[in-house]
């Protein structure tokens, strides 16, 4: 990167999504019967979410939390029952200037 702060990178953005606590899972409670009746007693609790990968360009780490968040906020997690933590899995070799 150049020291004008204008050249853009291609991140891979990840943001999980899961159901909030308290928040009724059937998805989850039907996973957790099916390992119970799969032999693993001791499983007391799963949830079920989702992690979306998401490959953007940004300028920096932070440009691209702050994508990721707002791409979370708009579309791809329901603020009512669900909660969601944006991260930074890696940046692609080469990025891209357009």
């Amino acid at each position: 990167m150049s020291d004008t702060g204008t050249d853009r990178q291609t991140w891979i953005v990840e943001a999980e999504v899961m159901p909030r606590t308290g928040v009724n899972d059937p998805q989850g409670e039907a996973v957790m019967s099916g390992l119970h009746s799969l032999g693993f007693a001791a499983t007391s609790r799963v949830r079920c979410g989702k992690l979306i990968r998401i490959e953007t360009v940004a300028v920096s780490e932070d440009d691209a939390i702050r994508q990721g968040t707002e791409m979370c906020e708009r579309l791809l997690a329901n603020p009512v029952v669900e909660e969601y933590v944006v991260s930074v899995a890696s940046v692609v070799d080469g990025g891209t200037d357009s």
